[in-house]
Order: C-alpha cells, then structure tokens, then sequence
C-alpha cells in the first residue's frame, strides 16, 4: 500500500513552502488561502517529506 500525504487545513498557514517542495503533491488554494493536497498518493516521497520537515506549521504527515 502506498502511502498517503494529507494537510490539516486548519493548522495549515499558507506559507506555499510544501508547493515548492512537491509541486506536483500540492496546490495553493487561493479562495481559502492554504495549501491542498492535489496528488494524495504516488508523488516523489524525498520531496514530500521535505515538504513535511519544512512545514513551519507541522500540518503535513503521512496516513
């Protein structure tokens, strides 16, 4: 089974720092103003876990 990335919406700051990680895994929403998980699973798994380790919001993680 692969794994799975999600954002926690609601901790999520809109940083855009994830986008420029994983472009490909995530996408800014502009009408809520947050990152979205646009690619859940089989994106390139070093990039997304940048993303996660990144993240000054923590609100990215592996499911």
């Amino acid at each position: 089974m692969a794994k799975r990335v999600v954002i926690d919406e609601e901790e999520c700051m809109g940083c855009e720092a994830c986008i420029e990680f994983a472009p490909d895994v995530f996408e800014f929403d502009a009408d809520k103003e947050k990152a979205i998980v646009i690619k859940a699973e089989g994106g390139d798994e070093d990039a997304i876990q940048e993303a996660i380790d990144s993240c000054p919001a923590s609100c990215i993680a592996w499911e």
